[in-house]
């Protein structure tokens, strides 16, 4: 009976030990939240710039006008958006492919050069924002269409690799194993073995890829790399607010289309 006694003060001492530290925590936590708002609201915010209620609700105002004889002008820059978003995809898509020979850890030729370089490469891809990429082939090719498009691709990479890298790794190792006992080659088990697994995770992958990129596309202009966000930037620059408000309803409508088309291809593929 005492050894039961004695059991039962170690529970619930522990579970007191527990509440304390899950207590602390929260409290830190929030300590942090309270400082951080501090910094944020109240240290580095202007305030005195701000101005009063009425000044900012009249700031406000001015975006709630739309410009419609704008958007004649739009179908070009939002097929462009469209189509950089596409491209970049596919083309990230197919660049991807020696990232993930090299970083799936039981297919890649070397477990200590290759696969190491591979998962840098998409850490790499994956860290930096699709702006700066975009920055850096703006430099290299100039204006346009092309600099986007080369920079949703290498933004792509780190995303589509390590997913199907992944799924590689963890997929059934007996339809492979199957393949090697008769005979086949490295290349039949990546045909017979490896694909029919892996394959409803990779289009899903791309698909949502593309979905992101369509966001990502529209605001590739404001660094000089077209599209709708070309658009956008010309009209802050020239204070045409309704025309800003335009552009922002043009990029929704276009992000609206995109995830309902990603949706019905991924219900067909999956």
């Amino acid at each position: 009976m005492n050894a039961l006694a004695l059991r039962i003060e170690a529970v619930a001492a522990g579970r007191a030990r527990r509440r304390r530290r899950g207590l602390a925590l929260a409290g830190l936590v929030a300590l942090l939240a309270i400082v951080s708002a501090h910094t944020v609201l109240v240290v580095d915010t202007d305030w005195e710039r701000m101005g009063s209620l009425g000044a900012v609700m009249k700031s406000v105002a001015r975006f709630l006008a739309v410009d419609f004889s704008l958007i004649p002008q739009l179908w070009e820059p939002v097929l462009e958006t469209f189509m950089m978003a596409c491209i970049g995809t596919l083309v990230g898509a197919i660049l991807c492919i020696p990232v993930i020979w090299l970083g799936a850890l039981n297919v890649t030729p070397s477990r200590w050069i290759g696969y190491p370089f591979g998962r840098f490469l998409m850490t790499m891809s994956r860290s930096i924002h699709e702006i700066v990429w975009a920055l850096i082939f703006v430099s290299a090719v100039g204006l346009g269409s092309l600099a986007g498009i080369l920079a949703l691709a290498m933004r792509s990479i780190g995303f589509i690799a390590k997913i199907t890298a992944e799924a590689i790794e963890n997929v059934d190792p007996k339809p492979i194993e199957a393949i090697k006992a008769v005979g086949g080659s490295k290349l039949q088990v990546l045909r017979y073995g490896i694909m029919p697994q892996v394959l409803p995770v990779v289009l899903g992958t791309i698909i949502f890829e593309w979905d992101i990129n369509i966001r990502r596309s529209a605001i590739m202009g404001l660094v000089g790399a077209g599209g709708l966000g070309l658009t956008f930037h010309r009209q802050m620059v020239m204070f045409n607010w309704p025309g800003v408000t335009t552009v922002i309803l043009a990029i929704l409508v276009l992000i609206v289309i995109g995830e309902i088309a990603s949706h019905y291809v991924r219900k067909a593929v999956t």
